[in-house]
């Protein structure tokens, strides 16, 4: 497939619409909005990539434009600190990622008021990371484990249930409710707090923000399968939203969890308000990304490719033992739903090609004019670095044949690999290639024209015959390099 990309979302109208948006759902119940977010508040990569046009920080921009009026509270399971429960896209464990969240959040000017353990039971890790966070001037929450959880409504809704978690002071009349991953427990928090605040009085409203599935696209459009891709782990399936369709005669597209907890939340709105002020799931939601789609050729293209890249990251996972055959298979039916095939990522063929002419492994980019550049392997540099290089040459107006770097640079870096820090590979990596050229362009006009043109890098398209060691796949990632690799290992 051309990554030569157009624009398909339109990010300012984005801004402009999701905050007037959220600021009349904070009207419609007067004192205080609970808004549960789910995703990334920003580094939304995955929506950047099938919404072209998307910032990946455009709900952290959203958020600044209510700064003065929304707080954030972030919420993590005492389980997954016990269990070191680790983010796969940063590999970081959740209670550092809560740090990080916190500092990157109060850093640019948004109100932190706290952090809540939910399914707090006494963990010492938990208690550990609490002493942590208040050595810190953090305020920290308990929620605890309901037994009935979440059927058992007389329970629940009781001084037994909800009454027993620890009310959280807020102060602002929009409390977001974000946490480092799925299964945290946002949405309880939310509803915990709506039971706290009726006891004591005031009008608090819930509302949930998640940018997928986008609720008025078609069940079947390619952005809403690529988020089944994304989300092939989590057993995800998106649906028709059998309430809406029923409640107002329209289609409208959510997600399993959501449809199934629906009667649940229902019945709990019911007996903590009184009445529910929503009649379906997709009533809950704020999200108006659907609404700014300007190119829907533009987003399906992007989209499929996305498709195509979680196929091969599927592979290269169950190779690792990471995931079951079960998500494997997944994957290929969202695939056909999709109508891709593998061929239809160019750089696939190209980069087997050029390991058959070289019998070693090799990677090929697609550059955004759809042009497409090889890379092999060499006794000094692995196909990756090659590649990197090549593209830089190629940006630059170089010729392929001028050497950005001098083996006398090169080789004092293998022979500390292999020397001294124990490596069996001397090629060099990506991070330590993109390190010498950076050396050698304080002396090397052609290596200082070749440095200026990495932002460029950011969009192309990657693929390699061989899955990459972890410090390659991480340099990618930054460099904002969409990569896929053949689930095998270079020996």
């Amino acid at each position: 497939m051309n990554t030569e990309s157009k624009i398909g979302f339109d990010n300012q109208k984005y801004l402009k619409m999701q905050s007037e948006h959220i600021r009349e759902r904070i009207e419609q119940f007067g004192d205080k909005l609970y808004l549960e977010f789910g995703g990334k508040l920003f580094d939304d990569y995955h929506a950047s990539r099938v919404l072209p046009g998307f910032k990946p920080d455009s709900k952290l921009q959203m958020l600044l434009q209510l700064k003065d009026e929304a707080e954030i509270v972030i919420v993590i399971n005492s389980d997954d600190i016990e269990k070191n429960k680790i983010r796969g896209d940063l590999g970081i464990t959740y209670d550092i990622d809560v740090i990080r969240l916190f500092n990157v959040f109060t850093k640019i000017g948004l109100y932190v008021s706290s952090v809540v353990l939910t399914r707090y039971d006494n963990q010492p890790t938990a208690d550990a990371f609490q002493s942590r966070l208040e050595a810190l001037g953090i305020k920290v929450y308990h929620h605890y484990s309901i037994k009935g959880y979440p059927s058992n409504l007389q329970y629940i809704i009781s001084d037994e249930g909800y009454g027993k978690n620890d009310y959280i002071e807020t102060s602002r009349r929009l409390v977001v409710i974000t946490a480092p991953g799925p299964g945290s427990g946002k949405m309880a928090t939310c509803l915990s707090q709506l039971y706290h605040e009726h006891k004591r009085g005031k009008n608090a409203g819930y509302a949930k923000f998640e940018t997928f599935p986008i609720w008025n696209l078609p069940l079947r459009h390619p952005v809403n399968i690529a988020y089944e891709a994304a989300t092939a782990d989590l057993n995800d399936v998106n649906m028709i939203d059998p309430f809406h369709l029923e409640a107002y005669g329209k289609t409208t597209v959510n997600y399993n969890r959501d449809v199934e907890i629906f009667p649940v939340l229902n019945a709990m709105f019911e007996k903590i308000l009184g009445e529910s002020p929503y009649k379906s799931p997709t009533d809950m939601g704020v999200n108006m990304a659907g609404n700014c789609i300007v190119d829907d050729e533009a987003v399906c293209k992007a989209a499929k490719e996305e498709i195509i890249r979680r196929y091969y990251t599927g592979l290269c996972d169950s190779k690792k033992g990471l995931i079951s055959q079960a998500e494997v298979l997944k994957l290929e039916l969202l695939m056909k739903q999709a109508s891709v095939t593998p061929d239809d990522r160019k750089v696939i063929a190209a980069a087997l090609k050029r390991e058959q002419e070289t019998g070693a492994p090799a990677a090929a980019m697609e550059l955004p004019d759809g042009t497409i550049l090889t890379g092999k392997t060499s006794n000094l540099l692995g196909a990756v670095s090659a590649l990197l290089l090549n593209a830089l040459k190629y940006f630059a107006g170089l010729d392929d044949e001028i050497l950005l770097m001098s083996p006398h640079v090169i080789e004092p870096i293998m022979d500390l690999k292999v020397n001294h820090l124990g490596n069996n590979n001397p090629r060099i990596h990506t991070d330590e290639t993109l390190l010498a050229l950076s050396i050698c362009a304080n002396t090397d006009d052609n290596a200082k024209k070749a440095m200026q043109q990495i932002a460029k890098l950011r969009g192309c398209e990657v693929h390699s015959t061989v899955i990459l060691s972890p410090v390659d796949e991480r340099i990618f990632k930054r460099l904002g390099i969409n990569l896929t690799c053949e689930p095998k290992y270079s020996n």
